[in-house]
């Protein structure tokens, strides 16, 4: 199981992070550890891609099956205002991040992230996987 979420700061621009091993533009977020909870998850993947803490409690949006990830897996999806302490430097996992405008995405933004967008603004229906 895992935790991604929709981070928007006070301007409305949503955060995205560029890995170092996988192609594209993602939500930040990540697995749960054993016996974290799911909003330690959260905190910490937020701060480890980000530098980001949240500034208000954050609102799970739905529980997807990610059947690419493995028969079982689920992500637990979060809406979420947050706010930068501190500018993310690029190393071995984070290769870039950045706020950016939902008018102005970067170029390879990956399928799934544009359909969270999309849901979230009310273009596109909920769906059930991942």
């Amino acid at each position: 199981m895992g935790v991604r979420a929709a981070c928007f700061n006070v301007r409305g621009e949503v955060f995205l992070v560029r890995h170092t091993y996988v192609p594209g533009w993602y939500m930040p977020g990540g697995g749960m550890e054993h016996g974290e909870t799911a909003l330690d998850a959260l905190t910490k993947e937020l701060h480890e891609e980000g530098n980001l803490v949240m500034t208000a409690k954050p609102e799970l949006l739905h529980v997807y099956y990610n059947r690419k990830a493995s028969k079982r897996d689920h992500v637990l999806f979060y809406r979420v205002t947050v706010e930068q302490t501190a500018p993310r430097m690029p190393d071995r996992e984070i290769a870039e991040s950045g706020f950016f405008a939902l008018d102005a995405l970067p170029k390879d933004v990956t399928d799934a992230t544009l359909r969270r967008l999309r849901e979230l603004s009310g273009d596109a229906e909920r769906g059930d996987f991942w």
